[in-house]
């Protein structure tokens, strides 16, 4: 957990993560991820000194779900050399063939439920909250062992994010033609929306490249950790004649704070949150699903819409969306339409299992 303080000290970019959620999410007794998954932790020593780590998962949910023999790499931090770097991958991939694993892929921590890809371009700024981060050289070490490309997933700005007269126009007709109602999370029934989220995000995302399916138990912990963080004003129910279509979560950039904070909210962590909170400009579009049958009647244009004016209420003036699969033209070709570019890439990387060791 420490080897990131250390290896990021002078990078004016990264943004420490809390220790507590750290330890939580390694823990089997505390993350409802391994109820269906298995992780193996791997830390390179050259002596004494730590100089590299990588996490090897086993995730059932996703065999089951896809069909295929697929593992994972996570977690994965290294000094600057090919030693280091082959030895920790030697290390995953030799314990995900042991496991009957065809291929080893990644980075995930530990799902694409969760944070996922190696930042391959946008190297000028922090992360915004619950993306990642590395070096421009992490590229080198991990296409060097002989990953190649399968997937990118971009992550689009939009500064000024404020609804133009037009699109307000275009949102009102939509409204009449399809009777689209958009309304606010209600923290009165908080767990009934979290019920009705689950049963859109479950189904909105089936389809997509790398999905596995968000058990109860994980997007409840989700939901607790999220709480007391979360404006309800940027979470959004879509609703087309009373039914339920769809729903949309911004996130307010909390990395704006953690920034600050140096990973511990104790014993003055959380006064610097309280500070640094009052500044946060950016939000961060973390989720926009909209179930099948739905698509295509302007309902995602209309919860965007709705989270912009919501945002822009609370001083949120700019929006990243993130990520988007960079096949997904349903959902980069309206973002491209409201003046939203690509300015961050994260890639994930693919190997078979059956190769030899490049140590």
């Amino acid at each position: 957990m420490e080897l990131p303080f250390r290896l990021y000290r002078n990078d004016p970019h990264w943004v420490p993560p809390l220790r507590r959620d750290v330890l939580e999410l390694i823990d089997p007794s505390k993350h409802p991820f391994h109820r269906h998954a298995t992780v193996e932790l791997f830390l390179a020593r050259q002596g004494k000194r730590v100089v590299g780590r990588i996490a090897a998962v086993q995730n059932d949910l996703h065999i089951e779900t896809h069909g295929d023999r697929t593992g994972f790499f996570g977690l994965f931090e290294s000094e600057r050399d090919r030693r280091v770097s082959a030895a920790l991958f030697d290390a995953a991939r030799t314990w995900l063939v042991a496991r009957g694993l065809e291929t080893m892929r990644g980075p995930a921590s530990f799902s694409l439920n969760e944070e996922c890809g190696l930042l391959v371009s946008g190297f000028d700024g922090p992360p915004v909250v619950m993306m990642t981060y590395n070096p421009p050289w992490y590229e080198e070490l991990v296409e060097g062992y002989g990953f190649t490309k399968t997937k990118d997933l971009l992550a689009y700005y939009l500064p000024g994010a404020a609804p133009t007269e037009r699109l307000l126009r275009v949102a009102d007709k939509l409204r009449e033609r399809y009777r689209i109602s958009v309304r606010a999370l209600d923290t009165r029934r908080f767990w009934d929306e979290v019920a009705l989220v689950r049963q859109v995000y479950n189904e909105a995302w089936e389809d997509n490249w790398g999905h596995v399916p968000m058990t109860e138990a994980e997007l409840t912990y989700m939901a607790k950790q999220l709480k007391p963080v979360v404006d309800p004003s940027l979470v959004v129910f879509a609703e087309v004649n009373g039914e339920l279509a769809g729903f949309g979560l911004a996130l307010p950039d909390l990395n704006v704070p953690l920034k600050r904070m140096n990973g511990r909210l104790l014993p003055f962590g959380w006064a610097k949150a309280l500070w640094y909170s009052r500044k946060i400009s950016t939000a961060r579009v973390l989720t926009l699903g909209v179930r099948k049958k739905f698509r295509r009647n302007g309902v995602a244009e209309l919860m965007q819409l709705e989270l912009m004016k919501n945002g822009n209420a609370r001083g949120i003036v700019n929006a990243e969306f993130s990520w988007i699969l960079e096949d997904n033209t349903m959902m980069r070709a309206p973002l491209e339409k409201m003046g939203a570019r690509v300015y961050r890439t994260y890639r994930m990387y693919d190997l078979p299992t059956a190769m030899g060791s490049h140590a």
